[in-house]
């Protein structure tokens, strides 16, 4: 691994964002980009952001009330306009800024009082060339104007050794800049006409690798044929529904309808079942491995964790209760001498459906007549996985789930020509959660704490982390020492690098009572079904995905009562404090999904951010729906022009990627 400063510090933050070599580097762009242009001052809004150039007409005043500093002066623009300048907690300016001396200053224009609410300020008048200048996503402690300098000195190094993936055919049809000079256009640019056509080639390049690369799966999978199949007997299906405690929501029945007919078709079905916390996703999907039961054939229930695989074998065992159906559970944990047993009886076909996690699809697994593969969280399993898992019967229906629901208009260009069924309506009521963003040293949270254990009910407490790190974000382990210091042995903790026999006791005593405060990493997103947790609390919030916070609040309010989720934020980001105020505002996820979309931008850190959606560099999927349109159908192009020499580049490099991710994703 490179050396890319001489700092030891700089390297391990760098290292801490993902950058190891100088092309990370340079591949790192700007989240946004501050105009210091001079700011025409003829009818000013308010709040408007301004750049004015002048004279300091006054000798600067020192004000201390309420413990905050206010410095303010007089300013006087380079067109005879003045203003009276005001600086919140800036003191040092009272010696640094001399009276009739120029300078630049950066603010924000309030209307009522005709003043600037200052910002920032540089000695003289600004050069043109330099008036654009480029900010990045970085570590507080990390200057912005040493990762440009950075930036700058690589794209130097790197001269000439940047290519292109995109074929020439479409640079020259859109006009588009090589992807060398539009990274040195969004690093230098020397204006925002600059900054445009930089991203105008980015954003087309990274919808254009992502749509030919998920075209290219679809078509490995609409290369698998099923064999003929018997029709599944609706009326059995009809009849085993009548059986059930609840009726179906209307949504329900059709996704079920949707997904048996296609379960009745000759070709291969390859659909995703989406809707929103508490929608109802697991019974659909039960009902139709009842459906492949009526047909004669094996079904199989696949899980990312050991956890969620026990909480739909216990389900499961509870709704077939009363029939026939045999069923297994097959994780990672389970005994050699049980394995054994399982994979003989999937083999003979005694075994009806069977639950469990990637051991579902090792080498040793074989099925007497798979006829249908359910993936819970698809987004968690690479597509050698999928495949390696319907290659174990001959060629068997795929339905994945996604708790992660995005508008249909969205979903058909992010997964292409996958059939998509979609949950919109709850069995019951919508869960009555309120969420609050609170600082870490809030008062509230353990006073809640308190108030949950005295109405018995439980509490989750979530960190990014499982350990300590010296970035100064939360681990589960230090929030686990501090809620056990006050509340004792009532707490648990739950983490990934912990045992399966350990992660099993501690949720176990978590829903029995032995343990009523969980603290826990991002393993508890999905599937975790206790109803009388009704308080979670979620520190360093930022470092989460909107969808995946939403998830994560989905864990509480499952009794249909009141419940409470605290967001902890200590950082002063305004662009972190939106995202979570949409939180605070909305429980759909389907919106909430949507601005996760809009608000990823250019240069943003993906973090601990495991949504399930693409997280994209530089696209913003619903603001450049227009891009990623077009280049979904370049790619279709690309694909029926495979032959071409021009196109066998990029053709070669989404295969190469699509197997990359496959075997990190295993």
């Amino acid at each position: 691994m490179a050396k890319l400063t001489k700092s030891p510090r700089l390297n391990y933050l760098l290292s801490q964002m993902g950058i190891f070599e100088p092309i990370d580097v340079v591949n790192h762009l700007p989240r946004r980009y501050d105009d210091y242009s001079l700011t025409t001052d003829k009818e000013l809004e308010d709040k408007q952001r301004v750049v004015f150039f002048g004279k300091l007409a006054s000798i600067p005043k020192y004000v201390k009330a309420r413990k905050i500093d206010i410095v303010s002066f007089d300013f006087i623009t380079s067109r005879g306009r003045y203003y009276r300048i005001v600086a919140f907690n800036r003191r040092f300016l009272v010696t640094t800024l001399k009276v009739n001396e120029e300078y630049t200053i950066i603010g924000n224009y309030n209307k009522k009082q005709n003043e600037i609410n200052f910002i920032n300020f540089a000695k003289g008048r600004i050069a043109k060339k330099d008036a654009l200048k480029p900010v990045y996503q970085l570590p507080s402690d990390y200057p912005n104007y040493a990762f440009h300098k950075m930036a700058l000195k690589y794209l130097k190094e790197l001269k000439g050794k940047i290519g292109t993936p995109v074929p020439f055919y479409f640079c020259n049809k859109y006009r588009l800049l090589n992807k060398e000079e539009a990274l040195n256009k969004a690093h230098d640019p020397d204006s925002l006409e600059d900054v445009r056509q930089s991203y105008r080639y980015l954003k087309y390049e990274e919808a254009l690798l992502f749509s030919l690369k998920n075209q290219i799966i679809r078509e490995e999978n609409k290369s698998l044929k099923k064999t003929k199949k018997e029709p599944i007997d609706l009326s059995s299906c009809e009849k085993f529904l009548s059986t059930l405690p609840y009726n179906l929501t209307e949504d329900q029945k059709v996704a079920c309808s949707e997904i048996i007919e296609d379960m009745n078709q000759s070709t291969l079905m390859y659909r995703l079942l989406q809707g929103d916390v508490g929608t109802g996703k697991t019974l659909v999907c039960f009902v139709c491995l009842y459906a492949n039961y009526v047909r004669g054939d094996q079904g199989v229930l696949m899980a990312p964790t050991d956890v969620l695989a026990r909480q739909h074998y216990n389900n499961a065992l509870k709704l077939f209760e009363g029939t026939r159906i045999k069923i297994a559970l097959l994780v990672g944990s389970t005994s050699q001498k049980e394995k054994r047993e399982i994979y003989q009886d999937l083999a003979d076909g005694y075994i009806d459906i069977v639950i469990g996690t990637h051991a579902l699809f090792s080498k040793g697994v074989n099925y007497s007549s798979l006829g249908l593969a359910i993936i819970d969280e698809q987004h968690r399993f690479g597509v050698n996985q999928r495949k390696a898992l319907l290659d174990k019967g001959d060629h068997a229906d795929l339905l994945m789930m996604s708790a992660t629901p995005i508008p249909r208009s969205l979903a058909l260009s992010i997964y292409g020509d996958l059939e998509i069924s979609t949950l919109y309506t709850f069995p019951h009521s919508k869960r009555d959660v309120t969420t609050q963003i609170l600082t870490s040293n809030s008062p509230k949270i353990m006073k809640m704490c308190e108030q949950s254990l005295e109405n018995n009910r439980k509490v989750y407490v979530v960190a990014p982390l499982v350990d300590y790190r010296e970035d100064g974000r939360y681990s589960a382990e230090q929030l686990f020492a501090r809620f056990a210091l006050k509340f004792g042995a009532k707490t648990g903790l739950l983490h990934g690098k912990m045992s399966n026999v350990e992660k099993e006791k501690v949720l176990n005593d978590f829903a029995i009572g032995d343990v009523d405060i969980l603290v826990s990493t991002q393993v508890i997103e999905v599937g975790i079904d206790v109803k009388s947790a009704n308080l979670m609390i979620i520190y360093d919030a930022n470092n989460f995905g909107l969808s995946s916070l939403h998830q994560l609040r989905g864990r509480i309010g499952r009794n249909n009562e009141h419940a409470d989720c605290l967001l902890v934020y200590d950082k002063d980001d305004e662009d972190d404090a939106e995202r979570l105020e949409i939180l605070v505002n909305s429980n759909d996820g389907f919106e909430i999904a949507e601005k996760d979309l809009s608000l990823r931008g250019p240069g943003e850190l993906t973090g601990l951010k495991q949504s399930g959606l693409p997280n994209f560099r530089h696209l913003n999927i619903v603001d450049d729906i227009k891009i990623f349109i077009v280049a979904r159908d370049d790619a279709k192009f690309i694909l029926n022009n495979k032959n071409d020499d021009k196109f066998k580049f990029i053709i070669n490099k989404c295969k190469w990627e699509v197997e990359k991710e496959d075997i990190i994703k295993a």
